[in-house]
Formats: C-alpha cells, structure tokens, sequence
C-alpha cells in the first residue's frame, strides 16, 4: 500500500464492510447498501496547535471508531477505499 500520513488533527479509517444480508437472511442489492459508521484507524496525524500549545490525538492507530454518516473524505489508494476525516469527526471509540 502507498504510504499517507494524516496532517495535523486528521485520522485515516478503514471503513468497516456494508452489510450483504440482513439478520433474516434478505440479501442486501449494492444500491441498498447503507454506507458504514464505523471502521478502524490506518494513521493518525500529530496533532493540531491551539493558541501556540500542540494538543495531541486521542485516538491511536488500530482503535475501531464510529464516525458520522456524512464525516471524511472518501478516497481511493491501491484499490482500496479508505477514508480521510478529522478526529472531530469521530463520535466514539469502540470497545
């Protein structure tokens, strides 16, 4: 894979994959498909600075996170989507 590293407050997230049945055995067509909340953090940016003090990333590299349904960025590389979106962005770590 190409290397990306976030910059500044951003996080890199490998969205979860949409689901293909439902929990009664109904299979979901591709335009039906809801696009997935949650996924799981690629690379992490450094950090953002706030009033000339660097505030760090609460997040780390491999955390599953839900994020909202418009947040980030969709973007491709090597033929895998991925998705862009600053740490604001994330509502919740999973656990």
């Amino acid at each position: 894979m190409a290397s990306i590293k976030p910059l500044s407050d951003r996080v890199l997230v490998r969205p979860d994959s949409a689901e293909e049945k439902t929990s009664s055995g109904i299979i979901i067509p591709d335009s039906a498909k809801e696009k997935p909340q949650r996924g799981t953090i690629v690379a992490v940016g450094d950090g953002k600075y706030e009033d000339g003090k660097k505030i760090g990333m609460s997040v780390k590299k491999g955390d599953k996170v839900l994020y909202g349904k418009y947040a980030g960025t969709e973007i491709e590389i090597d033929g895998e989507e991925l998705m862009i979106m600053r740490e604001a962005d994330i509502l919740g770590i999973l656990t």
